[in-house]
């Protein structure tokens, strides 16, 4: 989900300046609500979990666009296995296509256990920009999404913004990416004792719903959000949020799509393998200075020191400051 909303600004933006073509974009139905609207793109949801499941749901997807128009080239911002084949498939049929370069081997060596070359990679953005170069098309970027109005259906549930609105995203796909639960909730209790925030909890699935809601239900001030609205509204809601609290995950790249200042904690990965929030202020990461860190590039792997110290040592004092400096100067 992060890695297409990266593609957002590149994508809207080239929209923009081509509206001569014709763009379809291809990915996850639940995805096309990050997109502004605009009259030459549209939409191709393919589920590959149901509908174009396999390799034969691949074939069938590549048969479903093609029965839809004819396109005159393919650009993979994804090159994984799946977009792999489809493109394979579209140059058989004579088709161009063009695939990111991901700078594989620079990240193996940004995260690797000892000797790690410590130094900034270019930005997912910037590899996507690379891809429309190599297809013929400088990409500048001037990605700006219309501002979007709070509608009685959200301001029935986290009534009126008549103080700050803090939101909070706890939670990542995976541990190495996940600043403890115990923590964030002595920084979340703060907060909700001040009569000045409102903290809102974005999330998602059976156990992160259940921990928000206990929350919720705890602490003054605070709304839970999960599972009540769908992406549309999810992102108006964070445009009209004074901070995001995030880990390096999706939410934190949706907030950058609406303009949304984000103070983003960093664990097992690093901002500089390329996957920080668009337009957000470098010094808004909070981050260890650990020899072990960055040990993967999506926190997927085991901790090398069995302890996650890379997010345990970041005390909830440490994100508290940062928050309220932040609102100090703002």
């Amino acid at each position: 989900m992060g890695d297409v909303a990266m593609t957002v600004p590149v994508v809207s933006s080239f929209a923009s300046q081509h509206p001569d073509i014709q763009i379809t974009v291809l990915t996850n139905p639940r995805f096309g609500g990050m997109f502004p609207s605009l009259p030459n793109v549209e939409f191709f949801g393919a589920d590959t979990k149901k509908d174009y499941k396999g390799f034969l749901g691949i074939i069938k997807l590549f048969k479903a666009l093609n029965a839809h128009k004819r396109y005159d080239m393919v650009i993979d911002l994804h090159d994984v296995l799946r977009s792999k084949v489809l493109r394979k498939i579209f140059r058989l049929k004579g088709t161009p296509c063009f695939v990111i370069e991901k700078g594989r081997a620079e990240k193996k060596a940004l995260t690797k256990a000892e000797g790690k070359v410590m130094k900034q990679l270019k930005s997912s953005i910037e590899r996507y920009r690379d891809v429309f170069k190599a297809a013929g098309f400088e990409v500048p970027l001037n990605f700006e999404r219309q501002a979007s109005l709070l509608s009685e259906e959200i301001l029935s549930v986290t009534g009126n913004k008549e103080t700050k609105w803090l939101s909070i995203a706890p939670f990542a796909q995976h541990k190495g990416k996940i600043y403890p639960t115990e923590q964030m909730e002595k920084v979340l209790e703060h907060f909700s004792q001040k009569q000045n925030y409102k903290i809102l909890l974005f999330g998602g699935g059976k156990q992160e719903k259940e921990i928000l809601e206990g929350w919720e239900a705890r602490f003054n001030n605070v709304v839970s959000l999960a599972g009540k609205f769908p992406l549309e509204k999810e992102l108006t809601i964070l445009e009209h949020s004074d901070l995001l609290i995030s880990m390096d995950s999706s939410n934190m790249h949706l907030a950058s799509l609406v303009g949304t200042r984000v103070l983003s904690i960093w664990g097992a990965t690093h901002p500089f393998a390329g996957f920080y929030g668009y337009g957000q202020k470098t010094e808004d990461a909070i981050q260890l200075d650990l020899a072990c860190r960055p040990c993967s590039i999506y926190g997927n792997k085991p901790c090398l020191r069995n302890d996650y110290a890379c997010m345990t040592q970041i005390t909830p004092e440490m994100v508290i400051d940062r928050v309220e400096k932040i609102f100090e100067n703002s």
